[in-house]
């Protein structure tokens, strides 16, 4: 897996800058960059060299006699309309105003009697840029999602003082021996690049205010002083956040000042509750502020997904990051920017390799996709905030203004669909002093169609010093990456259905301490992984704290063929969309899942003595065992509760561990949940008994070694 371009130098904040341009400054660069054979594709550069690096030396110049008074020309990026014929185009010029990328890009709608509908984008990514004291010309070879007869784009747009009205800017197209096409005059609309609606809604027991600023100033930074949020820190990339009129705050009632969220609950809220959702492609987004989720204070944020379009929510947790201090309002502002990155599609900076197209992995950016805590730069993460300027990269900027619609539109292409994996993907380290192992396992090599994969992930120190390391093992907080190839030879990124956006947390391993989690990949955002008989290859890689890709070995398993009626019949009840979901959420009341909550009744019914009915009475065992909490979508601000059903919840986890099916690491989960439900049915002494099943299955001896403390540091 590539790390990042080696042909260029990796610089600290080197990127940065947040003074204006003028086209005539980007079209003297320009042409300045082309006499001494500069990149025509990288952005101009614009006082943001390395931290600590003096500033540029100007020669001073003689005084000049004042001439007289000229006004200002009106800047000419930002987006544009304009048809032709049975065609809408939508316009994006950007070779001036904040950190000009030197770019055209379009999207191309068809319009029918009441009906537009979106036919295809392209993108300019080296034009040439010619400026007159009258007329701005722009023109170069377009990249487009269809076939394009002229795919030469010319933009002119007429030059206005600051005191008149915005010009239009005419559209031609070209074929590549230079016949005229099309022509598109596009009024000027907004000097934001896109426009996107965002609906944030507050649960009443967050106990901190709602993020609502920050002076980038109150601690060190990168960058220059200035008081941000989230419209404002989007805008200054060109996107402008429009809030929602809907925004509500959700009583959590009678669920308790203390109640937490489950990743099934927030999937089942965004469907029920989101204004705005729609299953269709649409610049909208929704952004729910809760106080504590499942897997504690350490979760800052997640995007979650569901059946259907993708990328449409998101949720940030204020027990980890509430607060007025000035580093709890930097957290804030920073968290729910990810977050929202992720619903823009924008990956990790350290998973940009797994992107469609990929591009390299950059672990040094200074980006608000990367993490504090986890830079792998001298400092770690005082150096990452020390030099932050509260921006996304250049990269991420191009995929934020000009990426195709369809790969950035909320609820568009699934996120990093396609990565682009080949064969040589996390291959062995040419040397490897990390200091540290990461092994797979599954607690059987051999599964039925349709049986759950459980991964089993160790992670030991390999020197006898130790090794410090963060704890987040589960693929599900983005550290550890899963590929999986498949019997037809294709190798598939595993994508969780939501991502978790994780704070510090750190342990020293060393000797026979080990560090495990388990995680199902059977099933995530592009759907059942393990959907054919045959052999399968599994590899992982863990992103240490130093920067350091830790590979695992290869782990191998089998998918049996069914060979009876009965496993050709449970391996269609458990191949479904829904199945796959709840399988992954540990169960739901989300009535847009009630055919697979059915599906599970019916193996219930069917095949009762299976071992296939343990996970399906471990899914409905968990669910019933919870309070489960829903957004209403009729009752304005209001949850919607179903009680736990302990009574339910003890009978189906007790077959659960009676059964044996399930590896080490769900056993124990499942029997703390048993636990959890005797206890609520006031049966004290069943809950000892099962406490000290627990117990022992804990201390007993693994293959990996011991597990150390997990502490947090």
């Amino acid at each position: 897996m590539s790390q990042q371009d080696p042909t260029d130098v990796a610089i600290p904040g080197g990127e940065h800058w947040m003074s204006e341009q003028s086209v005539d400054e980007v079209s003297q660069a320009q042409a300045a960059d082309a006499a001494a054979g500069a990149d025509p594709t990288q952005p101009l550069p614009g006082g943001g060299g390395a931290p600590g690096a003096p500033p540029p030396v100007f020669a001073p110049q003689e005084p000049v006699a004042p001439g007289p008074i000229s006004v200002a020309k009106r800047p000419v990026s930002g987006r544009y309309r304009g048809n032709a014929g049975a065609y809408q185009l939508e316009l994006r010029v950007d070779v001036d105003r904040t950190r000009p990328l030197k770019r055209l890009s379009g999207d191309f709608f068809q319009v029918s009697g009441g009906t537009t509908s979106y036919a295809g984008s392209f993108i300019v990514h080296a034009p040439t840029i010619t400026v007159t004291a009258s007329t701005v010309t722009v023109r170069g070879l377009g990249n487009f999602t269809t076939s394009a007869g002229a795919p030469v784009v010319q933009v002119k747009i007429l030059r206005r003082s600051v005191l008149q009205a915005p010009a239009a800017a005419t559209v031609q197209f070209f074929s590549s021996a230079g016949t005229p096409g099309s022509t598109y005059s596009c009024a000027f609309e907004s000097a934001h690049f896109r426009t996107v609606k965002i609906e944030t809604d507050r649960v009443s027991n967050v106990n901190t205010p709602v993020f609502n600023g920050y002076n980038t100033g109150s601690r060190p930074s990168g960058g220059p002083a200035r008081s941000l949020n989230v419209v404002s820190a989007y805008a200054e990339a060109g996107i402008e956040m429009v809030p929602s009129n809907a925004s509500n705050v959700i009583q959590i009632g009678e669920a308790g000042a203390g109640a937490t969220w489950s990743n099934a609950e927030l999937h089942a809220s965004m469907q029920s509750h989101f204004s705005l959702w729609q299953n269709t492609p649409q610049w909208t987004v929704w952004q729910v502020v809760c106080q504590l989720h499942d897997l504690g204070p350490g979760l800052y944020g997640i995007m979650f997904d569901q059946l259907g379009k993708q990328r449409q929510g998101c949720a940030v947790f204020h027990q980890g990051i509430g607060g007025s201090t000035p580093e709890k309002l930097r957290l804030q502002l920073y968290t729910y920017v990810h977050e929202l990155g992720h619903s823009f599609n924008l990956l990790h900076s350290w998973q940009k390799s797994l992107a469609n197209p990929p591009s390299p992995n950059r672990p040094l950016s200074l980006s608000w996709m990367n993490y504090p805590f986890n830079y792998p730069a001298p400092g770690g993460e005082a150096t990452y905030w020390n030099n932050f300027a509260f921006q996304f990269d250049n990269e991420e900027l191009l995929h934020l203004r000009h990426a195709f619609r369809n790969n950035i539109i909320i609820g568009g292409s699934n996120f990093a669909v396609g990565s682009a994996l080949d064969h040589d993907v996390m291959p062995e380290a040419e040397r490897d002093d990390s200091g540290l192992r990461l092994s797979l396992s599954t607690h059987q090599r051999k599964f039925a169609l349709g049986e759950p994969v459980v991964l089993q992930i160790a992670l030991t120190a390999t020197d006898s010093r130790g090794r410090r390391v963060h704890t987040w093992l589960h693929p599900n907080c983005g550290l550890v990456q899963i590929v999986i190839r498949n019997p037809s030879g294709a190798v598939l990124r595993y994508e969780p259905l939501i991502d978790h956006l994780v704070g510090p947390r750190d342990t020293v391993i060393a000797g026979a301490d080990v560090l495990r989690d388990s995680a199902y990949i059977g099933y995530g955002r592009d759907g059942h992984y393990f959907d054919q008989p045959g052999n399968y290859q599994v590899r992982a890689s863990y992103a240490a704290l130093d920067g350091s890709m830790v590979v695992s070995d290869i782990l191998k398993l089998r998918v049996a063929y069914p060979v009876t009626a009965a496993e050709e019949d449970l391996a269609d009840l458990f191949m479904g969309d829904e199945q796959g979901t709840l399988l992954y959420l540990l169960g739901s009341d989300d009535e847009s899942l009630q055919r697979g909550n059915a599906a599970f009744d019916e193996v219930l019914a069917k095949y009762p003595k299976h071992a296939m009915a343990t996970y399906a009475r471990l899914v409905k065992g968990i669910n019933a065992g919870r309070h489960f909490k829903t957004i209403s979508d009729d009752r304005e601000g209001r949850l919607d509760l179903r009680k736990a059903q302990p009574e339910e919840s003890a009978a189906l986890l007790a077959a659960v561990s009676a059964a044996g099916v399930l590896d080490a690491v769900s056993a124990e989960m499942s029997l703390g949940k048993l636990a959890e439900a005797q206890t609520q049915c006031g049966d004290e002494a069943a809950a000892a008994k099962t406490l000290g099943q627990l117990s022992a299955q804990a201390s007993r001896p693994q293959r990996n070694g011991r597990k150390p403390s997990q502490a947090d540091s």
